[in-house]
């Protein structure tokens, strides 16, 4: 049976998981591995159009949610139109492989700053908020993944749980729909990436619910550091993956340097769970965490 049929549903039933406890994940699991197999001019379509149902799914779930946060995202959302006209463009003159190798080694240690502790909140968020959507833009529209700086973005401004991933369904949503339009508009859409985005859907159906099982209990500020945790190893593989595509290190330097990320980032989760554990008292299952603790920085 060939790799649609087989690998594809089992990886996106991990990323649809991923995806449904933490609001993000999808893309930034399934692209790395996917295309090992698949064109991006093949993948690139069926996943937009599986994520713009995906977070419209994740912000019908998260609607009491939307009120509180859609004018803090606003200015976002605003930015990512003239971010993806710009980043479509540059699409034609540079090699988008390329992108994503310094893309990955940018969020590197960005990632690994957040998975420490180090938060300073934005006071100019509307500006800020502007600036940081065209580039976004710019980013999925070349390499169709932006979960990892929009979460750092919306994590550090203070969103958790259910604003979190309302936030992040808002923008997602937006991001996703714009680049449906011009993927449709430049005639990328096919037989071939409609079916592709047919045979993931199942992956959705039974990946989504079964992630916001999973994450329900989860305290606002492990939350917060597990999402981090989380986007360390799926940049990490991408940084790895890409050095082995573009030939620039073997298989033994790209995994030694995957490796000592992960290394990295398993000592300052091991560094936070022991803090937080020594900080917070033990309570019986079920019971209310204080919101207070999300916002002592227990392990900066």
């Amino acid at each position: 049976m060939s790799f649609e049929l087989i690998v594809l549903p089992l990886i996106t039933l991990v990323a649809a998981t991923v995806n449904g406890a933490l609001g993000y994940g999808f893309s930034s699991i399934t692209v790395p591995l996917a295309l090992l197999f698949v064109s991006n001019r093949t993948l690139n379509p069926a996943l937009v159009v599986i994520e713009m149902v995906l977070n419209a799914y994740v912000l019908f779930v998260n609607r009491e949610s939307v009120t509180g946060v859609r004018r803090r995202v606003l200015p976002i959302m605003v930015g990512l139109a003239p971010g993806m006209v710009l980043g479509t463009t540059f699409i034609a003159v540079a090699n988008p492989d390329w992108m994503k190798l310094w893309t990955f080694a940018c969020l590197i240690p960005l990632i690994l700053l957040q998975a420490a502790g180090y938060r300073r909140p934005i006071k100019s968020e509307r500006s800020a908020g502007f600036a940081f959507g065209g580039g976004l833009g710019v980013l999925y529209a070349v390499t169709t993944i932006s979960g990892p700086p929009l979460a750092m973005m919306v994590s550090n401004q203070g969103f958790v749980k259910r604003d979190f991933r309302a936030a992040l369904a808002l923008v997602r949503l937006s991001e996703s729909s714009l680049t449906a339009a011009a993927f449709l508009y430049a005639g990328m859409f096919t037989t071939t990436t409609v079916a592709l985005s047919l045979q993931i859907l199942p992956s959705l159906a039974l990946g989504i619910p079964l992630g916001a099982l999973m994450i329900r209990r989860v305290r606002a500020e492990t939350f917060r550091r597990v999402c981090m945790s989380f986007d360390v190893w799926i940049v990490a593989f991408g940084f790895a993956s890409m050095l082995r595509l573009l030939a620039v290190a073997d298989v033994l330097v790209a995994f030694t340097i995957f490796a000592g990320v992960g290394t990295v980032d398993l000592f300052l989760l091991y560094r936070f769970f022991s803090r937080y554990q020594a900080a917070v008292p033990a309570r019986p299952l079920g019971t209310r965490c204080p919101g207070e603790l999300g916002q002592q920085e227990l392990a900066s």
